[in-house]
């Protein structure tokens, strides 16, 4: 009976397909990251957050606008070259930050949204019908705050941030770019005044709510460095404050100033400092250049590899091999072939019976191969077994193939015994 096989020729080549498809939509898994789901919306102040702190609602004005947004978790975002807008915590390291914009000096321009907003979860006072219409990432804003670490910058970025809480009969009012506003409450962030800072948005009171950042004069940074801008307050930025037409409009001309009045259409927001990161891994850098033609190299031989093994080279191989030499089977082959034509079975019991003899005398370490010293050795370790004289001689006496097969391979269970 022939030997069958696993899988079919179209089998196999299914088995390849299929794995091959759920290795590259493993990489796509692994570099989507937390957007698959829609991860992210943890009700912070970041790109990906959709309560009232967030800036999803900025993303999708800006997409709307034309201009070619991303959302970054990884720390290669940081060296775009279009316009890059942070949103740091207010937990955020001066230093770190403030390496980053000199990096950014020479990279592209940058926006930074300072926060504003303690966020809190619903809280569970609220009457279930009201908690019930409460989506996942909606927070309720408990109280604004002032930062210290935008007096640690280093030069030219550093200013002070301050709050300023207006009376009940004062209106919170802005301008800037042409166009004026209400700003939703009357607790407002604004900046220090300085000669190498220009203010962009002003409140009511001539405060600076958004700047732009000079350097000093004739510096290098005045001369040569991409803009940096800062928006102290976020409710122009926020989805709480894009809520209205006119502060829409003001962050929309905010963004123009930063992308040098449209020239630049790519907006990146990082999300990295908002503990969005993610790690470059090898699956993902073997799909972007310049490691993507060494990899459309690898799979192209991979092709070709599998091809090849679907093509026959010679014969096919046998499993296991053959039991002996190939000689040497065809010589027993030919022998046993020959007394089978001439029916001369009763030629077979002697030569196997000496050869038996030999077999068990080695094995009980005996010099003779004489019958009788064969029979007192196996009296002495098989005492219940019958003697080796008399399967020799029932195997001699015989001419008949099944008698011969049964006397021998009582020799041969005799042998395996011992």
């Amino acid at each position: 009976m022939s030997q069958g096989v696993a899988f079919s020729r179209g089998g196999t080549l299914a088995l390849l397909a299929v794995g091959f498809a759920l290795f590259l939509a493993l990489i796509w898994l692994i570099a989507s990251g937390d957007e698959f789901g829609g991860g992210g919306n943890n009700g912070q102040a970041h790109a990906a957050g959709k309560g009232l702190n967030g800036y999803v609602g900025l993303t999708r004005l800006l997409e709307a606008e034309g201009y070619d947004v991303t959302r970054s978790r990884s720390p290669a975002g940081l060296e775009s070259e279009g316009l890059l807008v942070l949103t740091p915590p207010p937990a955020t390291d001066p230093e770190e930050l403030g390496e980053l914009l000199r990096k950014r000096e020479n990279i592209g321009p940058t926006l930074i949204i300072l926060p504003k907003w303690s966020a809190e979860r619903p809280p569970p006072i609220l009457p279930s019908e009201v908690r019930q219409k409460f989506k996942p990432g909606w927070v309720v804003l408990t109280d604004a705050y002032e930062l210290e670490w935008p007096t640690k910058l280093p030069a030219p970025y550093a200013f002070e941030h301050k709050l300023e809480t207006l009376e009940a009969d004062e209106e919170p009012g802005w301008d800037g770019f042409g166009l004026s506003g209400q700003l939703p409450t009357r607790r407002i962030l604004f900046t220090s005044e300085k000669d190498i800072h220009e203010p962009l948005l002003f409140d009511a009171a001539g405060h600076w709510l958004a700047l732009r950042v000079l350097g000093e004069e004739d510096s290098d940074y005045y001369q040569d460095a991409h803009w940096t801008l800062f928006l102290a307050d976020p409710d122009f930025a926020n989805n709480y404050g894009l809520a209205d037409e006119a502060r829409a409009a003001a962050m929309l001309a905010l963004v123009r100033e930063g992308t040098y009045q449209g020239d630049i259409t790519d907006i990146t927001f990082d999300l990295t400092l908002n503990g969005f990161g993610a790690s470059e891994n090898l699956l993902t850098l073997a799909f972007r250049p310049p490691f993507l033609a060494a990899t459309l190299c690898l799979l192209l031989a991979l092709l070709i590899i599998g091809w090849r093994a679907f093509q026959r080279f010679g014969p096919a191989a046998t499993g296991n091999g053959p039991a002996i030499a190939f000689g040497k089977e065809r010589l027993i082959a030919n022998g046993a072939g020959l007394i089978l034509r001439a029916r001369r079975f009763g030629l077979l019991g002697a030569p196997y019976a000496a050869l038996s003899a030999r077999r068990i005398a080695d094995r009980l370490g005996l010099a003779r191969h004489d019958t009788g010293a064969i029979d007192a050795a196996l009296a002495r370790r098989l005492p219940n077994e019958e003697p080796f004289s008399r399967r020799a001689a029932r195997l001699e006496s015989t001419d008949r193939p099944a008698d011969i097969l049964s006397a021998a391979q009582a020799l041969d269970d005799l042998t395996a015994k011992l």
